[in-house]
């Protein structure tokens, strides 16, 4: 706080001190029994008012490490939990910090119990889908044994319907780490093959039963990431991809250098989405049109958890799109000198 606020704050006091002045002139000046000339009474004025002046500058000095130390907490908003008010030397400061201390030690509480709460939702979810997915693995191998029984197209939408439930069960278990992500990564030196084939795999009944093509180009490069996550990344995202690809489309998987970056593409064949709805693709819960009016049964999660997943793992997502011609989305891996692979700044020397 400057002297110029402080006076500011103090303006009535001052004010009332300076009528108090004026009245104490008056009365000396209409008192008969006191012969006080003008100049006498102006010099005495002036020293009021330079005792005043003094008194106030005084007290301004004392009370502004307290102000300044305020001034320092405000300026760092994060750590402000943790610096409680101290130095108080009036009963008015005195409250100001009690006050402060009891919002802290509320607040903590709360965060505590919130903290509390979700690890224990959290602990539930986890529970409940290692649970979940042991009566749908048993779903898979009766549907595997009915496959002759029931025939290829009922044996195809059984097994359709139980990828999605599978789906859907990944989606809650990793939007439900997605908070703890700090405890559950581990960066290292992969083959981009080795985590983007087992996606491929996984949702290959969709791409023969939809007769949808799969180009894969120039895929031999190593990335510095975490084969868990990045592998539900790709996964969404390849979801997301045969979703809005009608039959006999096409999915192309490549991978792209740049001086900044390496580019690992995911590109369909597919409806596309609106210049509308593109900047909105990543946020929560967002469908867009094509979710909203198609027979896709969207949620809204999946691009949204691959975009925070990237971010956490040093990555960006990007998206291209035009209508009825299909949408092409990018994991965007940042080169670094020390990386080993082809398009980097820098070789390691075996």
């Amino acid at each position: 706080m400057t002297f110029r606020f402080f006076l500011r704050d103090h303006l009535l006091q001052i004010v009332f001190w300076l009528i108090g002045l004026l009245l104490l002139n008056l009365l000396i000046w209409l008192d008969p029994s006191h012969t006080l000339s003008l100049v006498n009474l102006f010099y005495l004025d002036l020293l009021m008012v330079l005792f005043l002046g003094v008194f106030l500058f005084i007290l301004y000095l004392n009370r502004r490490p307290w102000f300044q130390e305020i001034d320092q907490k405000i300026k760092n908003p994060d750590n402000i939990l943790n610096t409680p008010i101290e130095n108080a030397h009036t009963y008015s400061e005195q409250q100001v910090q009690i006050y402060g201390q009891t919002l802290i030690d509320t607040h903590r509480q709360i965060l505590n119990n919130v903290v509390t709460e979700q690890s224990d939702q959290r602990e539930f979810i986890d529970s409940w889908v290692h649970d979940i997915k042991v009566p749908l693995a048993a779903l898979k191998l009766i549907s595997d044994d009915l496959e002759l029984d029931i025939g290829e197209q009922k044996y195809y939408q059984l097994t359709n319907e139980i990828d999605r439930i599978n789906h859907y069960v990944e989606e809650v278990l990793y939007y439900s780490r997605l908070s703890n992500f700090a405890n559950d990564y581990l960066i290292a030196q992969y083959d981009l093959k080795s985590i983007v084939n087992p996606a491929i795999r996984d949702n290959m009944n969709y791409f023969i039963h939809k007769h949808i093509q799969l180009k894969q180009e120039n895929l031999d490069y190593t990335v510095l990431t975490d084969q868990k996550w990045l592998g539900f990344i790709i996964q969404q995202i390849l979801s997301n991809s045969l979703k809005y690809t009608p039959e006999n489309g096409t999915i192309t998987i490549n991978v792209v250098t740049t001086p900044q970056d390496l580019q690992l593409r995911i590109s369909d064949t597919g409806v596309g989405i609106s210049a509308a709805d593109l900047p909105r693709i990543f946020e929560k819960g967002f469908t867009g049109e094509n979710g909203r009016h198609a027979d896709t049964h969207a949620t809204g999660l999946g691009l949204y958890l691959a975009a925070k997943l990237a971010k956490k793992l040093g990555h960006t997502l990007s998206a291209s799109s035009e209508v009825g011609v299909g949408t092409t989305i990018t994991i965007h891996f940042p080169i670094l000198s020390y990386y080993n692979s082809p398009g980097s700044k820098q070789r390691l020397q075996p």
